[in-house]
């Protein structure tokens, strides 16, 4: 069973894809069909719409998500009253989305459901420590089109990873794009005693000096480096970015004299909207780049096909995939009956 004992080792797992259309809802219904038969227990939500029949963009047939007796589920009140299953509610939340309030509610007799789950990462968080009180032993996050941020440790403990044709039906382009994401998610974790020092800073640029202690940069924000005479460096050349990491922060540190001497420290590599071209080049200048938490990959998973009938060769893809990231990559409908 590919990758499902590594699942168990923790609590809560995200289910991304780097594009729509790369197989998460695939994913998804191997990981659940696989728990069920080992009889695990499992708690399971979304944070946009998933699970329905066909697809809002490109109009094709798309699976629907299949839970079994026993199986936890949050979804909203539309869409729970659609659902193709017998099942028990067990809990309802006060607060309101676009689609109603959220339900929880414990399977009875198997079948098909729509999953519409929190509109924030935080509402998710809420949910899984509430699972967790409860004692399921794990919770599953559905994601909504390719927002990674559900990978963010903050959120879930491990991730997998679904990649593949949508992303690009040329090979060697969806190996450069996947790695390049694998990357970032393997980035080096800062030590524990930096980690707890800057874990509750919410906003801004700060600066750890030599002997670990944090300084304010009192800078609002990152893109107005170069426009003042501020000298970000006056503590030293290692530093934390509270919130989100574009291009143009790593260009300003890369087109430093002392750029081999600076480190730039990040919550998580959801954190990180950055460019390849200008990663690498930030990376060969000799400049570092660190996270305060690093994600577990537990697995990556290929679509070989594309909405618009693109189509790669499914051994041949995950291998070449496979030995470019150095980690197993499966395509699960593959190994379904394994």
């Amino acid at each position: 069973m590919p990758f499902i004992k590594e699942i168990l080792r923790h609590r809560s797992l995200s289910i991304v894809g780097l594009e729509k259309n790369t197989g998460k809802t695939v994913c998804l219904n191997y990981i659940l069909g696989r728990l069920n038969q080992e009889g695990v227990e499992c708690a399971v939500t979304s944070i946009g719409v998933d699970g329905e029949q066909t697809d809002a963009v490109y109009g094709s047939a798309k699976p629907e998500i299949t839970l079994y007796e026993r199986m936890l589920f949050i979804t909203s009140e539309k869409h729970y009253r659609q659902r193709q299953l017998v099942s028990e509610i067990t809990a309802v939340d006060p607060r309101r989305t676009s689609l109603g309030r959220l339900v929880t509610a414990r399977v009875v007799c198997g079948g098909k459901v729509l999953l519409s789950g929190a509109a924030s990462t935080g509402m998710l968080r809420t949910q899984i420590e509430g699972f967790i009180r409860q004692g399921v032993p794990l919770s599953i996050v559905d994601g909504a089109l390719s927002r990674l941020s559900l990978a963010s440790p903050t959120v879930t403990d491990a991730m997998v990873l679904a990649t593949g044709a949508a992303v690009s039906p040329n090979l060697s382009q969806l190996i450069s794009k996947t790695r390049f994401v694998c990357r970032l998610i393997a980035l080096d974790e800062v030590e524990p005693t930096l980690q707890q020092q800057l874990s509750p800073i919410e906003q801004g640029l700060w600066a750890v000096d030599s002997e670990g202690e944090v300084h304010d940069l009192q800078l609002k924000s990152v893109f107005l480096l170069g426009s003042n005479n501020n000298d970000i460096f006056r503590f030293g050349t290692t530093l934390f970015a509270s919130g989100a990491v574009s291009d143009h922060l790593l260009k300003y540190l890369a087109s430093q004299k002392n750029i081999s001497d600076i480190c730039l420290i990040v919550r998580d590599f959801t954190k990180l909207f950055i460019t390849p071209e200008v990663y690498s080049n930030y990376i060969r200048r000799g400049g570092r780049l660190q996270v305060l938490q690093r994600s577990n990959l537990v697995a990556v998973c290929l679509n070989p096909t594309s909405p618009q009938g693109y189509h790669l060769h499914s051994e041949d893809a995950c291998a070449a995939l496979s030995d470019a990231l150095q980690l197993p990559v499966y395509d699960v409908r593959k190994v379904k009956g394994s």
